[in-house]
């Protein structure tokens, strides 16, 4: 190994914007027991689309904990994210460069399948599907974007060094209105998916964009 090699590829890495999934892709409907009930934001693929167009790395982290709660098997996630991605393409031919869910929960949250039911780094406030992306895909987490629409969502951005964003879709306006969750300060507060990424791009205006 070169001695230089981690500073070459310290410099060399790139911001990424973090999605979650219920309430800011796809319509909030509680834990989706039927793979066709997944729907998206009006808007979101186009929104995508755009982060695809400008080879910004765009990255799914969500927690699901169906799993663990008992409600359905992990390839149950794993179709509803198949069909996720099938909707973006159709929609607007956008894609997610990685996906990353937790579907790990620990017995006093209410895991209850003994395979899932434990405490994990990787569940949202905890940074370990945004550590895991960013060593597996070289991103610089202090110069990424989080958008979500819980509490939960922009304290793992702040527990990270990322801007933390919410959407007033999904949970966001309860958060928003302390009737959801905790008090959080997002960096950013944006309509939906698509106002975000426009102030996304705003900020990345001036930083060059690892191709």
């Amino acid at each position: 190994m070169h001695p230089n090699s981690e500073i070459q590829n310290y410099h060399s890495s790139r911001p990424a914007v973090f999605l979650d999934r219920d309430g800011v892709l796809n319509v909030e409907a509680g834990y989706i027991h039927n793979i066709a009930d997944l729907h998206l934001i009006p808007g979101v693929a186009q929104a995508v689309r755009r982060l695809n167009d400008l080879d910004i790395f765009c990255c799914l982290v969500s927690n699901q904990s169906g799993p663990a709660r008992g409600y359905y098997p992990v390839d149950h996630v794993e179709a509803l994210h198949q069909r996720l991605c099938q909707l973006l393409q159709t929609e607007a031919d956008a894609h997610l460069n990685a996906l990353y869910y937790c579907p790990y929960l620990s017995p006093p949250e209410g895991g209850t399948n003994p395979e899932f039911s434990l405490w994990s780094t990787w569940r949202k406030p905890n940074t370990g599907m945004l550590i895991a992306a960013a060593w597996e895909h070289n991103l610089d987490l202090s110069q990424s974007f989080m958008i979500g629409d819980k509490a939960t969502d922009v304290d793992m951005a702040h527990n990270a060094g990322c801007c933390g964003i919410l959407v007033e879709t999904g949970f966001g306006s309860r958060v928003l209105s302390g009737a959801y969750q905790h008090h959080t300060q997002p960096d950013y507060i944006a309509t939906d998916l698509s106002a975000a990424i426009a102030w996304i791009c705003e900020q990345l205006g001036n930083l060059e964009i690892e191709r």
